[in-house]
């Protein structure tokens, strides 16, 4: 597990690129406030929009998710797990003000980058 990526991943990188280029700007792997040890992938602070982009194994995507089939019950706590951290950043985020946002990773840059430009500029209108 150690070798797995876990920040700067390539779809990661596709999206910062494309919302950079688009004249974004955002801050990266930033600590989810009253959680310090969980970051937010990608933050907009100004307008409190948080971007996740989760691997499909590791946070149990319904399409792409797939079972180990040796020590199966480990897995499945640990799998299961992640999902339950997932959703309690997701609520403490939420608690706080802030908009989450989360992406598969099989999902298209271009469509991730999109999605996430038209609620920051749809935030930013709203202030």
């Amino acid at each position: 597990m150690r070798r797995q990526a876990v920040r700067d991943t390539a779809q990661e990188v596709a999206v910062r690129r494309l919302l950079y280029a688009a004249g974004y700007r955002y801050r990266l792997h930033r600590p989810v406030p009253g959680l310090p040890r969980r970051k937010i992938d990608i933050a907009f602070p100004g307008v409190r929009v948080a971007v996740f982009l989760d691997g499909c194994f590791w946070h149990g995507c319904p399409e792409h998710a797939t079972s180990p089939k040796s020590n199966s019950e480990w897995w499945r706590r640990k799998l299961d797990g992640n999902k339950a951290r997932d959703l309690q950043t997701g609520r403490a985020l939420t608690e706080a003000g802030w908009t989450v946002l989360r992406f598969w990773e099989h999902e298209a840059a271009e469509d991730v980058a999109a999605s996430v430009a038209a609620v920051v500029l749809a935030c930013r209108e709203e202030e």
